[in-house]
């Protein structure tokens, strides 16, 4: 692997978000993936949806 890759994943690793910064990439995940299938989506869709689904807990049982 790429040192200068290695380096970037052990970097994220040590990256903690919290809870609104993990909402919002997951919002950004969501409409990023779904504007590929349907370009009528909206990032103001997404953000109402995501209001409505819970958020999964990070941490493994």
């Amino acid at each position: 692997m790429d040192q200068n890759l290695s380096r970037l994943v052990e970097l994220a690793r040590g990256v903690h978000m919290n809870d609104a910064q993990r909402a919002e990439q997951r919002n950004s995940f969501v409409y990023g993936n779904t504007k590929m299938e349907n370009t009528d989506v909206t990032k103001e869709m997404v953000e109402a949806i995501s209001h409505k689904v819970p958020i999964a807990d990070p941490t493994p049982a």
